[in-house]
């Protein structure tokens, strides 16, 4: 069986005087989703979108709403983006106290009606998911550190985007990777086991046009 990867462009990375024309740029050039990251200043140093940029975002288009919770108390925030328009929420494991809590937060995405995510910070062992794969929808694996747009990508998190690709064969959960991602680590994500690819600064650069960026992802996906 073929699964079909899919791009999903970071706005964080966009303009954010012009959020409406980066989405739609984004989705005319073949994207499958649009990556929302929200933080609070605490669990990241920096502070970015909540749950009005995503109800911005949800009638800016009908692709699905990729949140990725980037904050201490993910359980005040779950509630609120999924009913802005959110399609999956990511929390972070290290936000959790323990796998129970992580097992209850995933647990409320799915009955909010959203797909459920979990994100793992570099340092951080994919043994921990073992409590949880029947409760998770898609594993988020951070190949920079969490926190800002535009570090350059960790080799070495190939090995795990593997280990989880093996893990999550047999319960039918997406691989994602986030951080670093361009036409140089795609490839190689994808042959680590990744279908799911955030890119933000190599869809939305001063360097190219959004549609150049989605254009060399593809072709680097497609020659891997």
């Amino acid at each position: 069986m073929v699964t079909r990867c899919c791009i999903a462009p970071s706005i964080l990375a966009a303009d954010f005087g012009a959020m409406a024309n980066a989405v739609s740029q984004a989705e005319e050039a073949g994207a499958g989703a649009i990556h929302v990251d929200v933080m609070d200043g605490h669990f990241v140093p920096d502070i970015s979108f909540g749950r009005q940029m995503v109800e911005r975002l949800r009638l800016a288009t009908a692709l699905p709403l990729d949140v990725h919770l980037m904050v201490g108390n993910p359980a005040r925030h779950i509630d609120p983006v999924v009913q802005a328009g959110a399609s999956a929420v990511t929390v972070h494991y290290e936000a959790a106290r323990g796998p129970d809590e992580l097992a209850q937060l995933l647990t409320a995405i799915r009955v909010s009606g959203a797909r459920s995510g979990v994100a793992l910070k570099p340092a951080t062992d994919s043994s921990v998911l073992a409590p949880v794969w029947g409760q998770v929808d898609q594993v988020l694996v951070m190949t920079v550190e969490p926190g800002y747009s535009g570090q350059a990508f960790m080799p070495e998190m190939l090995v795990k985007i593997r280990r989880v690709a093996t893990q999550a064969a047999s319960h039918s959960v997406t691989v994602a990777a986030d951080g670093g991602i361009d036409e140089r680590t795609i490839g190689r994500c994808a042959q680590a086991g990744a279908t799911f690819f955030v890119a933000g600064s190599s869809i939305y650069s001063p360097r190219r046009t959004v549609a150049e960026g989605m254009t060399a992802l593809q072709a680097a996906l497609d020659v891997r």
